[in-house]
């Protein structure tokens, strides 16, 4: 199978292969990114070991899975290990056999522990025992590998990445895989033979995000609205539970996640956290430090800062298409056929907010045909008024050579046309924001449309245009 994009994550792990010191590869990222593909398909399928945790098993049936793999790997202990401790003894039993299989390249033993969250288990003595095989042996294999992967990312991030103890700096290399880019979820359509224009798939981006199986569900012989139907509104679509699944698998107790979230959909511009601890559901102190930053390494949300606010706090954003499609249409039963809800007024409301989304995904995409892909930028949208219903700007880059681009996202049928009205109204909106954030830089305005900009008396307003086919750059 071909390896889609993810050209940094293919070179981080050829260095790995490459490296002459023993490498603890932690890999992590949302439910159906595709972690586990990408490194069977790296490796051909072709470990020194390879052992995958089992979801809702408890100690002793992880265990027998382990040893299941130890025995398929060559192992000659059949009956199933006590404890951990005596797995990774086991394990490093194995590894030491001269008949091992090692990368033909250079001899290198690859080690792959999937869904490694499940293992640990109540009760159990998983991180001890793992703690105990990399820091006694494993750390001391210059040839050794040890790739561990999870969707549980609260797991990963806390007993390993942010563990005081016994992992603390011992993870060498992490890999945060991120959902695809436009460029990358046409490739993979491509690559599928699912025939889509550059506008509709625009638009299976802002329903599917850029999330690799879902992506691989779209049936050929059906239109974009007819696969959203089958895969998300009918009741036996593979996406019709996805939602709730998707925040249960991820996290032990996703409760105050989903009420993070809920709360950052209805507002466009995103929250601070001041903000948020003021919903009861949420609450603050640590443990809303922890969800937040779990949120973010997922992926779902992004926590940015806005320069141009006296107070200088951070603002937390929901960038997810899928959970946001979730929420406005399929949670509570808001719709029932898209095909229905598709081209009512509704629906094109929620295409330009969608759009929006889109474009804060492509944020360097949008730099790069700028020309200030080398420019330290903040991104943000900009309230002009306190209430989410006033006026606001959909994405300001503010720039550190002394320029704010002021963005304005359409998404349009036809290249889109500026009236005298509209024209009025970006005016405005720029002479506000001016006026509100008292800055002293430029203001360049700039537009990013999606079936590009139609010449006219008007259109001159804008120094810079950016249109969809630009987003499928890079």
């Amino acid at each position: 199978m071909k390896i889609i994009g993810r050209d940094r994550e293919k070179d981080l792990l050829k260095r790995c292969v490459e490296s002459k010191r023993p490498e603890f590869v932690a890999v992590y990222g949302r439910r159906r990114v595709g972690k586990t593909y990408l490194i069977k398909e790296y490796f051909n399928k072709q470990f020194s070991f390879y052992a995958t945790g089992l979801t809702d098993e408890k100690k002793e049936g992880q265990l027998k899975a382990f040893n299941q793999s130890l025995v398929e790997y060559g192992s000659n202990e059949e009956n199933v290990p006590k404890d951990w401790f005596e797995a990774f003894m086991r394990l490093k039993k194995l590894l030491l056999r001269e008949n091992i299989y090692r990368e033909p390249s250079n001899g290198k033993i690859v080690v792959f522990l999937d869904e490694l969250p499940w293992m640990d288990t109540q009760k159990s003595d998983f991180k001890s025992a793992l703690d105990y095989f990399w820091n006694s042996w494993g750390s001391t294999k210059d040839d050794l590998v040890l790739i561990i992967c999870g969707s549980a990312t609260s797991w990963i991030i806390k007993n390993i990445l942010l563990n005081r103890k016994g992992f603390h700096n011992r993870v060498t290399r992490r890999i945060q895989l991120m959902p695809f880019s436009l460029r990358e979820c046409e490739q993979l359509l491509e690559y599928n033979e699912v025939i889509m224009p550059r506008d509709q798939l625009m638009e299976c981006y802002m329903i599917f995000g850029g999330i690799p199986f879902y992506l691989n569900l779209l049936d050929s012989r059906l239109s974009l609205v007819q696969n959203v139907d089958e895969l998300i509104f009918k009741p036996y679509g593979e996406l019709h539970s996805e939602y709730d699944n998707l925040f249960y698998s991820l996290f032990k107790k996703p409760e105050k996640h989903l009420a993070i979230i809920r709360t950052l959909s209805a507002s466009k511009t995103g929250k601070t956290r001041k903000e948020l601890t003021q919903i009861e559901e949420i609450g603050g102190g640590s443990m809303l430090t922890k969800n937040l930053m779990e949120l973010e390494q997922c992926g779902f949300i992004r926590r940015y800062m806005d320069d141009t606010r006296v107070d200088k706090n951070s603002y937390y954003q929901l960038i997810d298409p899928f959970t946001l499609f979730s929420l406005k249409f399929v949670v509570g039963r808001k719709t029932d056929s898209w095909a229905d809800f598709f081209k009512t007024h509704g629906y094109f409301s929620w295409r330009g907010n969608a759009f929006e989304i889109l474009c804060f995904n492509h944020v360097p995409q949008i730099k790069y045909k700028l020309g200030i892909s080398g420019v330290s930028t903040s991104e943000y949208g900009f309230r002009l008024f306190d209430d989410e219903a006033g006026a606001q700007i959909d994405l300001c880059l503010d720039r550190k050579d002394g320029i704010i681009n002021i963005c304005e996202d359409k998404f349009t049928n036809d290249p889109y046309e500026v009236d005298a009205d509209e024209y009025a109204k970006i005016q405005h909106r720029a002479e506000l924001f001016r006026k509100k954030t008292k800055t002293r830089k430029g203001i360049h305005l700039s537009l990013i449309t999606a079936n590009g900009l139609k010449n006219g008396k008007y259109s001159g307003i804008f120094q810079h245009v950016v249109t969809g086919n630009d987003l499928f750059e890079v």
